[in-house]
């Protein structure tokens, strides 16, 4: 088709032209952004935690003032929960993923290093590879001998040594590319400089929230710490006993206790909804965006259109009577829209990769990946080609005798 009249038509009609351009430009600029966000946040969503997620179960107590024998009764719960049955592993532990706490230490390869080789957020606890639910990719857990007492950690002017740690795989990889982290040492929470010896590798471990690194990242390490006395405990059971198992330790902690305020309790998944709660709620008003976008697009299209086979009724039927066909009528209009599309599609690519430049200074985002302008620009010509098809068939049916007719 020869769209030189085409282009002659929209030069006399250059109004018009321009608010469909601009409005399929805003909707471009604002549809690539918004769905390059909800991918975001639907990838930070489905990010592996590397956990058990349905069958923990997470109970966080607090103490009614002072409590002398706070290291003895951590001993007791601890033992009373991992004989609760259905428990499969229990333990105290200073965090879960998804907590308000964040516990994070710098890693040294060398105890004189000027420069942090890494830093990572760290688990204390008894038995957390078990309790969590964790993979071993490489090594092994703690031993028995290996873990230190809370008690003795947190005492003033303390000397400790914790002789063993297990890290993350991406921790791993970032502090020993290429090789096996077994057997190397680390320098990170040990007095006087006494480094700690890696035993175990696990698959993946998420750190507890984005506070102090990026999650994505996975830079996380565990410490053999036992009877931690903050009065979280995390137990590992079936997904259909998560309900019971939680009444029941409840019941067997305050039973331990009658000084003690149940802070917060609850499966690992509603602690991951509850997380989440804002990235998904962020999700759903970006697509309420797109989809209003898109419909007061094609409204738009729709209406500017109308008004146009109204208004070429006796240009359309002279065409008619000179041997045009309604296929020809159609494609008229459906590439006329093609053309408007396009122009606006081309203003909207640069839009949106100002916003997103726009977003990355003030919002810390990633860039926009490029094929996010493509999917937008093929949405963008569908939705004009849809809403223009009614108008451009109903111009396509005027009777020719009609058509001339009209004034």
């Amino acid at each position: 088709m020869d769209i030189r009249p085409i282009l002659s038509t929209l030069a006399r009609h250059k109004t018009a032209a321009a608010l469909i351009v601009l409005e399929v430009a805003l909707s471009c600029a604002i549809i690539c952004n918004a769905v390059f966000l909800i991918t975001q946040r639907l990838e930070r969503i489905d990010r592996p935690t590397g956990l058990a997620n349905e069958e923990i179960v997470r109970i966080s107590m607090g103490n009614l003032g002072e409590n002398p024998d706070a290291d003895a009764l951590v001993k007791q719960d601890v033992a009373s929960l991992r004989a609760l049955p259905g428990v499969k592993a229990a333990g105290s532990i200073n965090h879960v993923p998804f907590d308000n706490s964040s516990w994070n230490s710098s890693i040294q390869l060398a105890p004189e290093q000027e420069r942090p080789s890494a830093s990572a957020n760290v688990y204390l606890g008894d038995a957390v590879v078990d309790t969590l639910g964790l993979k071993l990719a490489e090594g092994r857990d703690f031993n028995a001998d290996e873990y230190v007492n809370w008690t003795e950690i947190n005492k003033q002017n303390a000397k400790y040594v914790m002789p063993a740690v297990i890290l993350s795989r991406d921790l791993a990889n970032k502090l020993f590319p290429g090789e096996s982290a077994i057997g190397k040492n680390i320098y990170a929470w040990n007095t006087d400089n006494v480094p700690h010896r890696v035993v175990g590798v696990v698959e993946r471990l998420i750190r507890t929230n984005d506070n102090g690194g990026p999650a994505e990242a996975g830079y996380t390490m565990i410490l053999p710490a036992k009877d931690l006395t903050m009065g979280t405990f995390v137990l590992r059971t079936t997904p259909e006993r998560r309900a019971e198992v939680q009444k029941a330790a409840i019941a067997t902690l305050e039973q331990n206790s009658s000084r003690r305020l149940v802070l917060r309790e609850g499966t690992f998944t509603d602690i991951m909804r509850d997380y989440y709660r804002g990235d998904r709620a962020m999700a759903w008003l970006l697509i309420t965006v797109i989809i209003s976008l898109l419909v007061v697009t094609a409204l738009g299209i729709v209406g500017l259109a109308s008004f146009w086979v109204q208004q070429r009724t006796k240009q359309i039927g002279i065409r008619r009577a000179l041997g045009a066909t309604k296929g020809q009528i159609l494609r008229y209009f459906q590439t006329e829209n093609f053309l408007l599309a396009t122009i606006g599609i081309v203003i909207g690519m640069i839009l949106a990769y100002g916003i997103n430049q726009l977003l990355m200074g003030k919002y810390e985002l990633p860039r926009l990946p490029l094929l996010y302008l493509p999917v937008g620009a093929v949405l963008l010509w569908l939705l004009g080609q849809v809403a223009v098809y009614g108008p451009a068939r109903r111009a396509a049916s005027v009777p020719p005798a009609v058509a001339t007719r009209t004034a």
